[in-house]
């Protein structure tokens, strides 16, 4: 079904079993497969390919050359049923890759909203992105990778697959990360380290001082102190019940299955 306000290049390829909504907008030489869902006011640009189970929300933007809901790269991935779902507001840029998921994954990589993906970047199979995040260009997650809400990572950086990266954390510019980044934390460098709190976090610089102060308090326990993660979490579990920002610490650790990076 394609609504009779979207506008489609005469050179694109749109297969039936497509829903289109109104007010989108599809570039030449496009190719959209069956089973394909797009919302309203989304602009496609040129020479963009999705495919297979694939929903796009509202009002996003995909640019030139990007392929959208390919298959997974997962060896073990055998034709079984999987989707790819990305939010609203979303600003995707040229020849990105966002690849569907696996059985091993649950099926689905999600996208949120209000996301914004430089040039080259690449989203694996049963990534769990947040919202609000931003990836610089040609930076890159594998697969099963999770990053929380309002997260920035720069240009040039590797996330090993398995890796979470909490809210509010920051990756510098040409980083590799192999263990799990804790919310709120400045990382960079190959292997990534610690470098500090990202005070410019949204969330972080509209909590109360109080609340931000506790979060250097466990900075410290973490990286000056070298406390052990089980006491840092005791310690948050007490301070959560008072302070609300703690409470994606919690979230954070209960994901964590990789270590922290060190």
């Amino acid at each position: 079904m394609i609504s009779s306000s979207a506008t489609i290049a005469a050179s694109s390829i749109i297969e039936s079993d497509v829903i289109i909504g109104p007010h989108v907008d599809i570039g030449p030489f496009c190719i959209i497969s069956a089973g394909v869902k797009i919302g309203e006011g989304t602009t496609i640009s040129s020479h963009v390919v999705i495919n297979g189970n694939t929903t796009i929300g509202s009002d996003n933007q995909i640019g030139m050359g990007s392929s959208i809901g390919e298959i997974s790269q997962d060896l073990k991935y055998a034709g079984e049923p999987a989707g790819l779902e990305i939010g609203n507001g979303n600003r995707i840029g040229h020849h990105a890759t966002l690849h569907r998921g696996t059985a091993q994954g649950g099926g689905m990589t999600r996208i949120g909203d209000d996301n914004h993906f430089g040039r080259g970047v690449h989203i694996g199979h049963d990534c769990q992105v947040g919202n609000a995040t931003f990836i610089g260009e040609n930076s890159g997650l594998a697969g099963h990778v999770v990053l929380g809400n309002d997260t920035y990572i720069d240009t040039m950086c590797a996330v090993h697959q398995f890796c979470v990266i909490g809210t509010g954390a920051r990756l510098l510019a040409g980083s590799c990360v192999v263990q799990d980044v804790p919310p709120y934390v400045l990382a960079g460098g190959n292997r990534a380290s610690p470098q500090g709190i990202n005070e410019l976090a949204s969330r972080f610089m509209q909590a109360e001082h109080t609340e931000r102060e506790v979060v250097r308090y466990l900075y410290d326990l973490l990286y000056h102190k070298q406390a052990a993660v089980e006491k840092v979490r005791l310690e948050i579990g007490h301070l959560s019940v008072e302070y609300p920002l703690l409470c994606h610490f919690n979230e954070f650790f209960l994901r964590s299955a990789r270590g922290i990076v060190r």
